[in-house]
């Protein structure tokens, strides 16, 4: 889990790898899942919302930016 405050301190396009790395393990967790290799079902839960909070922030900066 990454905190909010971790992920205001990166750039817009550090925000961006971390998404899409975000994205890409949330993928496989699923691939995982379906196959049945998956042990600890909370991680679909952590990155899910690891990936609203980047996306939260994303969307917070591009207000900002509008609104500036």
């Amino acid at each position: 889990m990454t905190k909010a405050s971790d992920i205001r301190a990166k750039t817009p396009d550090e925000l961006g790898d971390m998404l899409l790395e975000l994205k890409r393990e949330q993928l496989n967790l699923r691939f995982q899942r379906a196959t049945g290799q998956q042990e600890n079902t909370s991680q679909i839960r952590k990155a899910r919302r690891d990936v609203a909070r980047v996306k939260t922030i994303q969307a917070e900066r591009a207000r900002a930016a509008a609104k500036a």
